[in-house]
């Protein structure tokens, strides 16, 4: 059977390259062949979740405008350095803390469950930036 396998291979690997396969062809029967999946090792992995990561702007933007534009629930709201100041005294340490577990009428994470520690404490700096 393995022997059949591999003349078959030649056989259409040969009736492919030996006759006028023009560039788009080719690309095209590349295309179709090519492997479904990738594997990476765990540094690649990780470099490529670094490079995903939203900014502050994203996740705000995204996810905290919705109380944070308007103080809904006693939220801080963003550009109001009197909402913010007592928070910020306290340390970003805390700050990100209380984002990430949920205090008061924030959920945990501001409900952005998908949003990494880095990515909780980007959308802080963006809205303590400037005050």
């Amino acid at each position: 059977m393995r022997t059949f396998q591999r003349i078959f291979g030649f056989l259409i690997s040969f009736s492919v390259f030996a006759g006028d396969v023009s560039k788009e062809e080719y690309s095209a029967i590349a295309e179709r062949i090519k492997p479904v999946g990738s594997v990476y090792s765990k540094e690649e992995t990780a470099v490529i979740r670094i490079a995903a990561l939203r900014d502050g702007a994203t996740i705000y933007g995204t996810f905290c405008f919705i109380c944070h534009g308007a103080g809904v629930g006693g939220a801080p709201k963003i550009g109001n350095a009197n909402d913010w100041i007592p928070r910020i005294a306290q340390g970003k340490d805390v700050m990100k803390n209380n984002a990430i577990k949920g205090i008061g009428a924030m959920p945990p994470r501001g409900a952005c469950m998908n949003c990494s520690d880095d990515e909780i404490a980007a959308a802080i700096e963006h809205m303590i930036t400037g005050l």
